[in-house]
This record gives structure tokens, sequence and C-alpha cells, in this order.
């Protein structure tokens, strides 16, 4: 039996989850998470083979996430189920310390088949993921923001999205002198002269979400 933590700051895509995960035999959610600081403490508590973990929550959330989980329980296995593409985050994911990376419009089937492959002690990566890796390995070629740290590229896409260092640094519990800082970093890594061109950067990468039927 794979006991399972369930982590997602959305009780409907908690519930529609479980409801995939009741008809699983071998799969048992032992315990839901709402938040990153609840994930942790339950982690800190509780014996799990494997965390379904969304990529956005409040508070913990993440890469930073990810690492502090490995940290914790190094033979833990995580399953990053996002709403963001392979491409924004399936590669720094991996790295961190995921065994699999998958993204919210994944069919049910696929699912299942990850959580007993990685349960198992495999990694599961999609094609689009696979090609996330190779692309961010690096070199003259890489795109600019391959090169920010984790933490750099959460900002930058926060900043993209539209959100200011005040909002941003509410939601990542880090000081607006804190934001600003990393903000100069990003531009001054990547070249650019402006907030308006990092949108218009992150805009021509596909490193924002889409709204679907746009």
């Amino acid at each position: 039996m794979i006991r399972l933590l369930l982590a997602d700051d959305h009780k409907l895509v908690r519930d529609g989850l479980k409801q995939i995960l009741a008809a699983v035999a071998d799969v048992e959610v032992a315990a839901e998470a709402a938040s990153g600081d609840q994930v942790l403490s339950l982690v800190k508590t509780g014996a799990f083979d494997l965390v379904l973990l969304d990529m956005s929550m409040p508070g913990l959330s993440g890469i930073n996430l990810i690492k502090r989980l490995k940290l914790e329980r190094p033979k833990l296995r995580i399953l990053v189920l996002s709403m963001h593409g392979e491409h924004q985050y399936a590669a720094r994911a991996l790295k961190a310390g995921a065994s699999g990376y998958l993204t919210k419009d994944s069919a049910s089937e696929q699912l299942v088949g990850a959580i007993r492959k990685i349960a198992a002690g495999g990694v599961y990566i999609t094609e689009a993921a696979a090609a996330s890796l190779v692309g961010d390995a690096g070199g003259t070629d890489a795109p600019a923001h391959t090169q920010l740290s984790d933490r750099e590229f959460e900002i930058f896409r926060l900043l993209a999205e539209g959100h200011g260092p005040t909002e941003i640094a509410a939601q990542l519990r880090l000081s607006v002198k804190t934001v600003s800082t990393h903000k100069t970093h990003i531009l001054e890594k990547m070249n650019l002269g402006s907030t308006a061109e990092l949108v218009r950067y992150a805009l021509e990468h596909r490193l924002l979400d889409q709204t679907p039927g746009a």
C-alpha cells in the first residue's frame, strides 16, 4: 500500500484527486495539506511513501518546499502536480529533489502510473519535462532565465505576472528590500532594462501560464 500525502491549497482539487485515487487499490490518501507549512509539519511527524505536491501554495512552497522536504526526509518521494507547464518548472523541481512532474491537465491513468513508478523508486517525466531538462542544462545558447537561481526565478515570474515588490514580499515571506534587491539582480543577469522588458521576455519564452481557450 502506497501511503500518500496530498498537498494542494484548493479543496475542490483535493476532493477530485481523492475521488480518482479512491478507486486505486494500492494507494491510500493518508493525509491532506493546504499549505507548505502544513506539508512540512505532517512530513516531520508522519510516515508517507510519497507526497503529491502542488507547486503554488500559501507559505513555504515551490522549489524551496521541495528542498526542505528532502532535507527533512531524504528518502521521501515527491511527485509534483502543477498548473505550471513543464517548460516553466519541471527541470528546477527535478533538480531540487522531486521524482516526477505532471501538469494538472494530465489524464488520471497517467497520474496513477506516475505514483506507482515513483513509489517503486523510479522517476517519472514526460517528453516535455525531458526536453526542459535538456534545455536547462546551460551552455552559451541557454536562455537568460536559466541562469537565475530558484528564488530569483520565482520572483521573476511573479514580477512578470504583474505583482509588485510589496505583494511579492508578503507572499514569499521576505522583506520588501530583499525582493527589490533580487529584482535588481534579475534585471542585471538577464540584461533587461525594466519590468516591461521582463514581461515581454516572459511572454516571448512562454513562461507565463496561458488562460485556457485564450
